[in-house]
């Protein structure tokens, strides 16, 4: 395969009246993905749609998802999911900067992102139920978009070096970043996820994330791959406890991948020990999975097989874990080793390759590495760089900006971003450090660590802590546990206990806003 479309081709070639995708009680075929996205294709192409265009998907969770992304890739496009949950004006800013030639979306997401823009795209295609409304310049319902041609699309010519998709992330400036990813980039990543996690046509796997997350490339391209099923978890439900384990029973759910914070509420919904019999794979990735809970995942699903994956938007996934055994103690486990298709190593702060036992910056290397960032060279020249110990060599590496440590056997553990990294009292603090701390104490379900400005300390520690329902632990009692596990310099001075933390659009804590909170809530003085 050279292309991501050429995988939906394959498996609607082999099984077209195999389920491809299912979604609050409806579903589409392999073979009607497949003609959809055809017949979307050929209308992109004839409304002006060009290979290099990108094309926003700007849709909640339904199944025409499947055929918009595979339609725009098919028009020689490149697909920007926009986070329909998100405020319009930052969607209003990701489609500017990418100066999208074709919306798909539905009539209520248009009329909020459109007025955002600064111009108008070449069309509009409206999924929405019994739209039709010709007269209205430049846009157009899904069903006579997908009707208006029986013929295939012209084929643009796409090669697997051309983008495929662009996902925008936070930038340190405020202004969202676009990470190029092409074809060859992502099916990659798609390849070694089935050679080495392994689905088959049989299996059924959520797609939890949200599109514009890089999580979704799992289970998106990894069903087609094998021509499996996958069952788009609606963004109304995906943070609802039992809502996320009905939906793992109802539909027989045997592939589950998620940040850890989803899995979490998964298990907290289950019903019963062994809980999920239908789970034959459990993958996590995206934040670290602290081992308390880990270990409660472990004992509530026993019959799955446990993989952690770690890599950032700009590589989707880099090193591997599979869990083999929880560890007793509160340790956390390693992100593991690099992917067969890939190369990581560490450099220290001296620019040595670092050691084991050695801390480091991991910088990753192969073929699901980023093109770069849309329209932001100087980013992209300081993220992808020459290789420090190769010099000459024309392939760029990328600096992944977080912080390792090789292990004698060869896997990495993660220690924190490098940007976490702290010094307070003149002491150099990992905040991760503090989070697995804070991970051990008995009844806790979840904490972040942060850091504040301080007048005499230059940076204050604080953290907030969420208790499960049963749990009666107090700050003073947290404090002692800490006290028994890390320095005192490392303590927070400042510890809230809340009901729960704020997240992103991608479900990861947002440490920017608890700073915020916590700043606006600190006693004067």
């Amino acid at each position: 395969m050279f292309t991501l479309p050429q995988l939906l081709r394959a498996a609607a070639t082999r099984a077209p009246d195999h389920q491809a995708v299912r979604c609050s009680g409806r579903w589409l075929t392999y073979g009607d993905v497949d003609r959809q996205a055809d017949a979307l294709a050929a209308f992109l192409s004839e409304t002006g749609v060009v290979r290099g265009d990108r094309v926003a998907i700007y849709l909640p969770k339904r199944v025409e998802v499947l055929p918009a992304l595979y339609g725009v890739m098919r028009a020689g496009a490149a697909y920007v999911p926009l986070d329909p949950k998100g405020p319009p004006r930052r969607a209003g800013l990701v489609a500017s900067d990418c100066s999208i030639a074709g919306l798909i979306t539905t009539r209520s997401l248009a009329e909020r992102l459109l007025p955002q823009l600064d111009r108008r795209p070449r069309v509009v295609v409206l999924v929405d139920e019994d739209v039709d409304e010709p007269g209205e310049e430049r846009t157009i319902g899904f069903d006579r978009a997908v009707g208006t041609s029986a013929r295939p699309a012209r084929d643009p010519g796409a090669i697997d070096i051309d983008p495929a998709y662009i996902l925008y992330t936070s930038g340190s400036t405020g202004m969202p970043k676009g990470v190029m990813l092409s074809h060859r980039n992502a099916l990659t990543f798609v390849e070694w996820c089935a050679s080495t996690i392994g689905v088959e046509a049989s299996d059924r796997l959520t797609n939890h994330a949200p599109l514009h997350f890089d999580l979704s490339i799992f289970d998106l391209y990894l069903s087609a791959h094998a021509g499996a099923t996958v069952v788009l978890i609606p963004e109304d439900e995906a943070y609802l406890s039992t809502a996320l384990a009905g939906i793992v029973d109802e539909e027989r759910i045997t592939v589950w991948y998620s940040v850890p914070s989803a899995l979490q509420l998964l298990v907290s919904g289950a019903q019963g020990e062994p809980a999920f019999p239908s789970l034959r794979t459990i993958v996590f990735a995206g934040e670290v999975y602290p081992t308390p809970r880990l270990r409660e995942l472990a004992r509530r699903v026993p019959h799955a097989t446990l993989w952690n994956l770690y890599g950032p938007t700009e590589t989707n996934v880099c090193t591997y874990h599979r869990v083999e055994k929880v560890p007793e103690d509160d340790r956390p486990i390693p992100i593991g080793r690099a992917c067969e298709n890939t190369e990581v190593f560490a450099v220290t702060e001296a620019g040595a390759r670092a050691g084991v036992g050695e801390t480091g910056e991991l910088y990753v290397r192969g073929s699901t590495v980023m093109m770069g960032y849309w329209s932001r060279p100087h980013q992209t020249a300081a993220a992808l760089v020459d290789d420090p110990f190769e010099r000459g060599s024309r392939a760029r590496v990328y600096r992944t900006g977080d912080l390792v440590r090789l292990r004698p056997d060869g896997a990495y553990d993660f220690l924190g971003r490098r940007d976490h990294q702290i010094k307070s009292r003149g002491y150099r603090i990992e905040l991760g450090e503090i989070e697995a701390a804070l991970a051990s104490v008995p009844g806790l379900r979840e904490a972040v660590a942060v850091a504040l400005p301080h007048e005499r300390w230059d940076t204050e520690i604080a953290a907030r802590v969420v208790l499960a329902p049963e749990a009666s632990a107090t700050v003073t009692a947290i404090k002692r546990h800490l006290s028994e596990r890390i320095p005192r310099y490392m303590i927070p001075t400042i510890i809230e206990l809340v009901d729960d933390l704020p997240r992103t659009s991608n479900g990861k804590i947002d440490r920017r806003r608890v700073s915020e909170e916590l700043l606006r809530s600190r006693p004067a003085g």
